[in-house]
């Protein structure tokens, strides 16, 4: 395995400033979910000139491409995501859309770029068995709703995560296992074991305007009803149970026009996590009739968006195990750590977790604040060219020896469906639009949550 090691540092620095100008490019073209077309033109060159074939998803930005060891064994996915986030606050935004990488994936795709090249050198295949699969995916964050609204009502994509859309795709078909490495502002490396899903909401309240002034009377305030709905959900929190680490936080994207005008059109968009599919169900109908009963309250119309976003992430622990030896036989000294624990934050690798073994590990070398103004490489060698080689080494780990360690990762893992089929349609289940109360001429109000 040293010998193993050896090889795989020296690959990877081969292609150190190739590496730095993936990261560095998706830094000045940051682009949020489903619009990452530059990044995609951009690596589908870059991979091509390797001497890669490439599976293009053709209408939605990303591709994959699967390396074949010659030797049968099972494939193993790795992931860069391509999607910067909406923070026009961030000091590297860009200046027409806001976009700005302020998560880091930028050194996620400059990593699988890394580890795609390695893959090229000589004897790095040796001793593996089965296949590797790296796959450039689009929008992991969930954000935009109405640009993904009609992109689906255009026929455009199905559902509103990058991975999800690739699951239904069939682009993850013929795969056993994932992994991703994603950078954190901290001093180790590390696996945190578990995460929340969501579903994302866009909620609009709608009105009667009027003139603010001479006749509010005649006019029916869907600003007044959309902050008596935030008033709702900060009444309903502690109804929710700790242990389903339960998030709601909404914001009011489209308050009105004109102060001398009654609102008759307001909405908010807010996600709604939680630990299991279900407590995020339930808990997704007590806001809905939160909002409602505002909406009630003033007369107006409400319209409810849900959108099932991702599922809630489960770390396979063996996995864990593998990236901790991994990174040891890279760094001895390394600190690491499988915490076990529940993160509060979501990532649609979630819906990968729910069909096969995954890890989500993450990787020091930037610094600032997760999806803030300041988050930002302060050490591409660690972010992009050591979570190449740490993939790589999990890699080596899993597919050498016949596999024998992925295959013993996979006859003990028991996923929570049976078929990506079958989550699909359980995610589906989740979803619904449209207005969501009925005003009768005799009075009665009947409200569909």
């Amino acid at each position: 395995m040293e010998e193993a090691i050896k090889k795989i540092e020296a690959a990877v620095d081969k292609y150190r400033s190739g590496i730095i100008d993936v990261a560095k490019f998706m830094w000045d073209n940051p682009e949020t979910g489903f619009r990452e077309w530059r990044a995609t033109r951009y690596l589908e060159e870059k991979y091509e000139a390797l001497g890669y074939k490439l599976v293009k998803a053709e209408n939605i930005p990303g591709f994959y491409t699967v390396i074949d060891t010659g030797r049968p064994g099972p494939e193993i996915l790795v992931l860069g995501e391509l999607d910067a986030l909406a923070c026009p606050g961030h000091f590297h935004a860009d200046p027409t859309t806001g976009a700005a990488h302020a998560c880091g994936h930028n050194a996620q795709s400059a990593a699988l770029y890394g580890i795609a090249a390695a893959l090229t050198e000589e004897g790095m295949l040796d001793g593996l068995s089965g296949r590797i699969r790296l796959c450039a995916v689009p929008a992991e964050e969930t954000g935009e709703l109405a640009f993904r609204e009609e992109l689906k009502k255009n026929g455009i994509i199905s559902y509103f995560s990058g991975k999800r859309e690739f699951m239904h795709r069939g682009y993850f078909d013929g795969v056993d296992m994932a992994m991703l490495v994603h950078t954190l502002p901290v001093d180790y490396y590390s696996v945190d074991g578990r995460a929340v899903g969501l579903v994302a909401k866009r909620a609009t309240f709608k009105g009667v305007s009027a003139h603010a002034g001479a006749n509010p009377h005649e006019g029916r305030n869907a600003l007044y009803a959309a902050t008596q709905g935030l008033s709702a959900i900060n009444a309903i929190r502690e109804t929710f149970r700790d242990d389903d680490h339960i998030r709601v936080h909404p914001i009011i994207t489209e308050g009105g026009g004109a102060v001398n005008t009654i609102p008759d059109r307001v909405t908010l968009e807010s996600y709604v996590r939680g630990l299991t599919i279900e407590a995020i169900a339930d808990a997704n109908r007590r806001v809905n009739r939160a909002l409602a009963g505002a909406a009630v309250s003033l007369g107006v119309q409400l319209e409810i968006s849900d959108v099932a976003g991702s599922a809630p992430m489960i770390d396979n622990p063996e996995l864990a195990k593998v990236a901790g030896e991994a990174i040891h036989k890279l760094l001895p000294d390394a600190e690491y750590h499988f915490f076990d624990k529940i993160v509060t934050g979501s990532t649609d690798m979630g819906d990968v977790s729910c069909i096969m073994p995954t890890v989500h590990a993450y990787i020091p070398g930037v610094a600032g604040k997760g999806h803030g103004n300041d988050y930002r490489i302060v050490d591409h060698d660690i972010a992009c060219l050591m979570s190449a080689k740490w993939q790589l080494a999990m890699l080596r780990i899993l597919l050498s020896n016949g596999a024998g360690r992925a295959y013993s990762i996979l006859e003990g893992f028991t996923p929570r469906f049976s078929s990506v089929s079958e989550f699909l349609d359980t995610k589906s289940d989740m979803s619904g639009e449209g207005d969501r109360i009925f005003y009768a001429d005799n009075g009665d109000i009947c409200v569909k949550l």
